[in-house]
């Protein structure tokens, strides 16, 4: 039977997992660089080892509130642009789940979460939903915006 591997993490109360072999690493809070007129979901740029990275906001990203005194872990994964970290609240294990059992996102989800899924496993006593990488780096729309606000 068809298994597959996912590196999870939690923002907020969502629980979600990345496939193994598109995690370059995970590490602590970095110091970041703020990106001047950026969305608002991009939090810098990280020196990771001399390759510059873009960290995304996931909580930005999804529209969650902000939290205090927060401090976020990294995991940054190899997109077709390069490396991107996602900031995340808290890492999880890395986790093998059947293929059989991967489901569509549940009508019940809404907003910004059900934009970056592609689908959920059910596990015991709670949901992995898995991240499209691709949508949840994508600030394209957010981007456009505030160029269309500075140019005004």
């Amino acid at each position: 039977m068809a298994s597959q591997q996912f590196c999870t993490f939690s923002v907020d109360q969502l629980f979600f997992g990345v496939k193994v072999l598109q995690v370059q690493e995970v590490i602590r809070l970095q110091t970041m660089t703020v990106v001047p007129q950026a969305s608002s979901m991009v939090r810098g740029l990280i020196n990771l080892r001399g390759q510059i990275v873009t960290a995304i906001d996931l909580r930005r990203r999804l529209h969650l509130p902000d939290r205090e005194n927060w401090e976020p872990m990294n995991v940054v994964i190899q997109t077709d642009e390069g490396a991107v970290s996602l900031l995340v609240d808290e890492i999880g294990d890395v986790l093998e789940v059947s293929d059989d059992v991967l489901e569509s996102p549940p009508t019940t989800l809404k907003g910004k979460v059900k934009e970056v899924i592609t689908g959920v496993y059910k596990l015991e006593g709670r949901l992995l939903l898995v991240l499209d990488t691709a949508k949840a780096i994508s600030v394209g729309e957010s981007t456009s915006k505030n160029k269309e606000e500075a140019a005004a």
